[in-house]
């Protein structure tokens, strides 16, 4: 299972929890478990977010595997130019 640890202020739409154990095999499949697990943070994970697994940011790539071993962080969205 993939350690899944919230970024910032997100941990407060889950009630204080930071960390999460999800077993997905990739970012969208973990961010359907992650409001599974933690029903306030829907809204904002439907409204997009960035996601860094072992290091590398993906926003839009839903379909991105994710190893059982990785590391991955949700980070509120960020929009650059």
């Amino acid at each position: 299972m993939a350690r899944v640890k919230l970024w910032g202020s997100l941990s407060r739409m889950a009630d204080g929890q930071k960390e999460f154990e999800i077993d997905a095999p990739n970012i969208d499949r973990m961010l359907t478990a992650l409001g599974e697990a933690a029903p306030k943070l829907k809204p904002i994970l439907a409204k997009g977010v960035t996601v860094s697994i072992d290091g590398t940011l993906y926003r839009l790539d839903k379909f991105q595997a994710i190893q059982p071993d990785s590391e991955v962080y949700i980070l509120p969205r960020m929009a650059g130019g």
